[in-house]
């Protein structure tokens, strides 16, 4: 047998002499005070209980992943809306002799409910692409940039599903309109579009990920990639400023990433000295017997000098310089800095090691360094580089070769006082 508990307790204030109106009132009020006050303990028990469980669980499990789950407040935001849903169900039996009031409130607690379900799934999804960036995928999959999309995507369909809780329309009917506004869409979305597809290729094709050091001087970056989303990629510039790319950019326009540097174990040199061309000369004997003591000759000069004398043999009027082959200062410095280099503990013995004459110019003749470091640290890099090349500065002397260096003001005073 059926109990109607608010018309019972309508006609029983009735009996004690109330209003008939003033009963109906009142009872709607007590049913619906009571109501919320038992939805409200079953959200408490809810909380205090089944939620401490699964947080007592997932924090006795050896994974760390689900970790995130608590700190994103998952099941918390879903259990908020178990109260609701049974809320919005019994809005029909307490205000059973208020019809238009039961819709109104049952309707507007089913817009509460979409809200609170898509909030759960955005709290969800965040969790989510926080366990992708601890386990490193953010590297390889734009996790944030398919995030952000997916709760774009979301936000539409909670607004369609609000505006037919309102209406009491079927979804259906909205969707339909959807092609209509496709145009616009796509002109309000434009770089939203745009950066999810740029997101895909960049991910396809491993052009960028969070971590790697990126180069775009079209938009003064240079830095390390910081997050890539769903329409920017935000680069920490080394000077800790803060570069927003549009993701699009780094499709349609030249960037330089240099990770796959880091990730070789080796940093170019490539970088050259002028030499004056006036210093350069043969070598007398005197020379040689000198750089006979320097180490990294001592192998060098034997065997170059036997090829000499080899060439040299066959050679007429071999006592004019002009005639035969002879060595220049110029020539063993870059045979000493071809060993030097082979023998320093900071070069890359697996990568290119090259040092060449490259062409004359009005500020002499550069000699230049192609080698790798096996340091890629930056400040490592660079001491390595500034230690080779004070190096080859000082001992320019030693081979009777002078760095080409523009006449500065205390050279031209001097002249005046000549």
């Amino acid at each position: 047998m059926k109990i109607d508990v608010p018309e019972n307790a309508t006609k029983w204030l009735i009996d004690q002499g109330w209003n008939a109106e003033l009963a109906s009132v009142l009872t709607a009020v007590a049913i619906l005070t009571l109501s919320v006050v038992f939805v409200w303990l079953i959200y408490l028990l809810a909380k205090r209980v089944l939620v401490k469980m699964i947080h007592a669980l997932i924090k006795r499990t050896r994974a760390t992943w689900d970790d995130v789950l608590i700190q994103y407040k998952v099941f918390d935001k879903l259990i908020v809306i178990l109260p609701v849903l049974v809320l919005s169900e019994l809005m029909s039996y307490v205000l059973s002799e208020y019809p238009l009031f039961a819709a109104v409130a049952q309707r507007g607690l089913y817009l509460i409910s979409v809200i609170l379900i898509i909030r759960s799934i955005y709290a969800a999804m965040d969790a989510g692409n926080a366990i992708a960036d601890s386990h490193h995928l953010t590297r390889r999959l734009p996790v944030k940039s398919f995030v952000q999309l997916i709760k774009l995507f979301l936000f539409f369909v909670g607004m369609i599903l609000a505006v037919a809780v309102i209406t009491k329309e079927s979804p259906f009917f909205f969707l339909s309109g959807l092609g209509v506004a496709t145009g616009l869409v796509m002109l309000v979305f434009r770089d939203t579009i745009l950066g999810f597809v740029a997101g895909i290729q960049l991910a396809a094709n491993r052009m960028v990920s969070s971590g790697d050091w990126i180069q775009m001087d079209k938009y003064g970056a240079d830095g390390a990639v910081v997050e890539v989303s769903l329409t920017t990629v935000k680069v920490q510039n080394w000077d800790n400023t803060i570069t927003m790319i549009p993701a699009y950019a780094l499709v349609s326009d030249a960037f330089r990433n240099w990770q796959g540097m880091s990730e070789s174990g080796g940093r170019r040199i490539k970088r050259a000295i002028n030499i004056e061309i006036s210093s350069v000369r043969f070598l007398t004997e005197q020379d040689k017997a000198k750089l006979l003591s320097v180490n990294h000759l001592k192998q060098y000069l034997p065997k170059i000098e036997a090829e000499i004398s080899e060439i040299n043999a066959h050679t007429s009027d071999i006592d004019n310089l002009v005639n035969g082959r002879r060595l220049t200062n110029l020539g063993t410095l870059r045979a000493y800095l071809r060993e030097y280099l082979a023998d320093h503990q900071n070069v890359h013995k697996g990568m290119t090691l090259l040092v060449r004459q490259l062409a004359p110019t009005q500020t002499g003749i550069p000699i230049e360094l192609y080698i790798f470091t096996n340091d890629t640290r930056w400040a490592v890099y660079e001491d390595i580089q500034a230690d080779i090349f004070d190096h080859i500065f000082a001992i320019l002397p030693e081979f009777d070769l002078r760095a080409y260096q523009a006449p500065s003001g205390a050279d031209v005073r001097q002249v005046g006082k000549i």
